[in-house]
């Protein structure tokens, strides 16, 4: 054959580079799409959250009014005194106003009892958006009697139907009907929180506001002019301020609203890049793999005259190729991902979310997918650089290692580099990019000398001993062309991102969890008014429950901080008092002892009661002092609903807050506050939830504005909440797992060409079938056992280091589920190399040579 139809001339370069690129892939294109499918998911993922993102910061600019239902809103904790309430007369074209508070209700068909969230609404709010209910005129028609619109999770929870009543305090409404979505609720907040809306006409009739009880309320607000509402504002903010009034319009509720949603999004994003890393990890390892295999053929070419240059630039063809086939192809997934995420994330985002096609996002994805593909393509493709004509005569191949070669070197830090824009373009600073680079950097680096160590384990202490079949496995995990640390690396980030995700959800749960063992408290009563403290008490007995606690609680407000009010401290940054130090209520309780939630941590609580004369000294939990910027000795004047008592700090406290008991920021001498308006709080234990259902229907039948906190409520809501933010991470950690099986199902396809030889010779030396499998078997299950094994101890040593240190509770983790992700892991990694083999081993030795070598 002329050499003239294989070399290219000067005019033709480019079409010849083309050509030569497309015949070297024609025994190889299965091979290549299967690398190609390593990068699809990764590009799929980031496509989706991409487009998700478009579509919802186009809709929260469209549906912004909305989401607050109305132009300006203006909310306190208490009712508006005359002054401010005067001010309010002169806002707006149109108002509305709403007290909301937690309360308890009362099924009147089936004595269900449960705790929701009551909103008293006067006025025609929502302005934008509307009240979404079954049947739909039931959102105006309530307003006009004694009815009430119910959330559609307790209608659903305790069997009810328009047309049933319900007790809110002393006063019985009939339901007019089932509520489904209000302005700017999502799944969570209603699942926390169910609401249950009462005309505001009633509210006094319910006779659940009692002094000391917590209630906000809001006023709303719709401007025929937008120009309007920004004059008033202006004019107004600071009598709002003095007042301690918060306001907020469509404006502001639509960027906080975006900058939450940015938050979701960019962590998902970062979920979707490191499953692409781990694709293109695999690509970068079976292209090592093919162009050693096709050392060969790029000496061949060598000999007839190709140049360096040309043989590097057919295969970098091949691969920029595959990174576009493969990021197209991931665009497309990414895309029809886009349909389904609106649903996983419905409970979270608060509007409804459009599915059409984002194109930016596509072509982000592309370029993101054709760009990391290139990067780590190109690592093994510098070694062609290297490949001479002698290559031809040459038994085998010494690869130089990549520390040694600047370009590669060179290329590690262009990667790195990427990595981390990448990772600034998704969070707020560099410094957190390149933590988060060096994060993933260190993980791969760990990873990676688990399975070296691993591997030069197996390698000084093989076990001799065994018979041939396990001898034979084990060596292959250390023999040449062995694919132990890509395995490791791919399935092992895989494992250890799954596995963590499972075991934080088990701390966080057992964190509620452990306050139902060992006989501690599980339910507290509270609202409690001092004239119903005896009798409330008298019933806990009644029903043979012990009473662990009863405390008193005093409302207040900080007035003064070492001398300085709250415009002082706006005025002098020296200080470092936050302004929001002075903003709303705290619930302080008075005793000369600690609970067993408490420790001191510096000065020492006052034990003796105080007398008049005499300074008053509190204790602050120890954060909270923080947070004042306060020290033992420094002063707090506290606002007691009129009465000013000045004080001194005497001491901080540690208080363990994840027992259900009450436990308090402030805590004062007993003698002060003994004749101050207050409420109390019973803590007390029911033994079952039969119990516990016939207390509460006690409770609320003779005390309704008592309000009850259930622990097996707490537990349920807490699961039912947790488990729909970890399937929105789940969703996306599947991305990494399935990215890291496919690079497995790419890497074992790449070794069975490499153990093609010398399972011929086996074979040829008379071995059968059945210890081709086992040795297979045997070296799959090893490989799937060590990347298993290590994703897996990994995952078990970060969360041990996240519970102790960051979340301060016991890490017991459960052996069965990490049995089962062990030996799923393992057993699908035989499975893929059993069935990859099988075409080798059911084939004659001298076929599979013609065909194969």
């Amino acid at each position: 054959m002329s050499t003239d139809r294989l070399l290219p001339n000067k005019k033709s370069d480019i079409p010849w580079l083309l050509k030569m690129a497309w015949r070297d892939s024609r025994r190889n294109r299965s091979r290549l799409v299967l690398f190609m499918s390593s990068i699809v998911l990764g590009i799929a993922a980031l496509v989706a959250i991409f487009s998700l993102g478009d579509h919802v910061r186009n809709d929260i600019n469209n549906q912004a009014k909305a989401l607050l239902g109305s132009d300006l809103v203006i909310e306190s904790n208490k009712a508006a005194d005359s002054s401010a309430q005067t001010m309010l007369d002169t806002l707006g074209n149109q108002r509305s106003q709403e007290c909301r508070f937690a309360s308890m209700i009362y099924f009147t068909k089936n004595n269900g009892t449960r705790l929701v969230q009551v909103l008293a609404l006067e006025g025609d709010y929502p302005y934008y958006g509307r009240l979404e209910t079954v049947p739909e005129k039931a959102g105006i028609d309530f307003r006009k009697g004694q009815e009430a619109l119910v959330d559609k999770t307790l209608m659903l929870q305790f069997d009810a139907k328009a047309g049933d009543s319900i007790r809110v305090g002393e006063l019985t409404f009939v339901i007019a009907g089932m509520l489904t979505q209000a302005p700017g609720r999502s799944g969570l907040s209603t699942t926390i929180a169910p609401p249950v809306y009462i005309p505001f006409r009633y509210l006094q009739q319910t006779g659940l506001l009692q002094k000391g009880s917590r209630f906000n309320y809001s006023y709303y607000f719709r401007y025929d002019d937008q120009k309007a509402m920004d004059k008033q504002l202006a004019a107004i903010s600071p009598l709002l301020e003095s007042k301690g009034l918060d306001y907020e319009t469509a404006e502001s509720r639509k960027r906080d609203t975006g900058r939450q949603f940015e938050d979701v999004s960019q962590f998902l994003a970062l979920i979707g890049f490191i499953a692409l890393l781990l694709g293109c990890i695999g690509i970068a390892s079976s292209i090592n793999i093919y162009i050693r295999e096709k050392i060969p053929a790029i000496a061949i070419l060598r000999c007839l005259g190709a140049s360096t240059k040309q043989t590097f630039l057919i295969y970098l063809v091949q691969i920029t190729a595959l990174g576009f086939i493969g990021a197209v192809a991931g665009a497309l997934l990414g895309t029809a991902a886009q349909q389904v995420l609106p649903f996983v994330l419905k409970d979270i985002i608060p509007v409804q979310i459009s599915t059409s096609v984002s194109w930016p996002s596509v072509a982000k994805g592309i370029g993101l997918g054709v760009i990391l593909s290139f990067l780590f393509g190109l690592l093994p493709l510098l070694s062609i650089r290297s490949i001479s004509p002698l290559y031809t005569l040459r038994v085998s191949v010494e690869q130089a290692p990549a520390w040694r070669n600047p370009w590669q070197v060179l290329l590690f830090a262009a990667i790195l580099l990427f990595i981390a824009f990448f990772a600034r373009l998704q969070m707020q600073s560099w410094t957190q990019a390149f933590i988060f680079t060096a994060a993933i950097l260190a993980a791969f680096l760990l990873l990676t000398a688990v399975a070296v160590l691993l591997r030069g384990a197996v390698r000084r202490f093989f076990p001799s001993s065994l018979n041939y079949l396990w001898r034979q496995g084990f060596a292959n995990l250390y023999r040449p062309n062995n694919q132990t640390i890509l395995l490791v690396v791919t399935i092992g980030l895989g494992t250890l991102f799954i596995g963590t995700l499972y075991f934080m959800q088990g701390i966080l749960m057992s964190r509620v969890s452990m306050s139902a063992s060992n006989n501690q408290p599980n339910m507290v009563l509270f609202d409690i008014q001092t004239s119903q403290k005896t009798a409330v008490a008298k019933l806990v007995k009644q029903y043979h429950l012990p009473l662990y606690q009863d405390v008193p609680i005093v409302t207040m407000r900080i007035e003064e901080i070492n001398g300085k009010n709250a415009a002082e401290a706006k005025k002098d940054s020296i200080s470092g008092i936050p302004a929001r130090a002075f903003e709303g209520e705290l619930r302080v309780t008075y005793r000369d002892s600690l609970t067993n939630t408490e420790k001191i941590t510096a000065g020492k609580l006052e034990a003796k009661p105080y007398t008049p004369g005499n300074n008053i000294y509190i204790s602050l939990e120890e954060r909270y002092a923080r947070h004042l910027r306060v020290s033992i000795g420094d002063s707090i004047l506290f606002n007691v609903q009129g009465t000013l008592i000045p004080t001194i700090v005497g001491s901080f406290r540690d208080v363990d807050w994840r027992r259900v008991q009450t436990n308090f920021r402030v805590i004062f001498p007993a003698g002060v506050l003994d004749d101050a308006p207050q409420f109390h709080v019973l803590v007390t234990r029911v033994p079952s939830n039969e119990a516990s259902a016939a207390f509460q229907q006690a409770v609320v039948r003779q005390f309704p504005n008592v309000s009850i906190i259930d622990l097996g409520l707490i537990l349920k809501v807490l699961d039912e909440v947790l488990g729909k933010i970890g399937f929105v991470i789940r969703f996306m950690a599947a991305f990494s797992i399935i990215t890291g099986l496919i690079v497995l199902i790419a890497s074992v396809y790449v070794s069975k060409f490499q153990r093609i030889q010398e399972t011929v010779l086996l074979r040829t030396l008379g071995a059968s079938r059945k210890q081709l499998y086992t040795i297979t078997a045997l070296e799959y299950f090893f490989l799937g056992a060590l990347a298993a094994g290590t994703g897996i101890l990994l995952s078990l040593a970060g969360s041990y280091i996240l519970a102790k240190y960051s979340f301060d509770a016991a890490f017991n983790p459960s052996l069965m589920p990490i049995l089962a992700l062990f030996f799923s892991i393992s057993l699908l990694t035989v499975a893929i190399g059993l069935f990859n083999s099988r075409g080798i081993v059911n084939t004659p030795p001298l076929e599979v040579l013609r065909k194969e070598v």
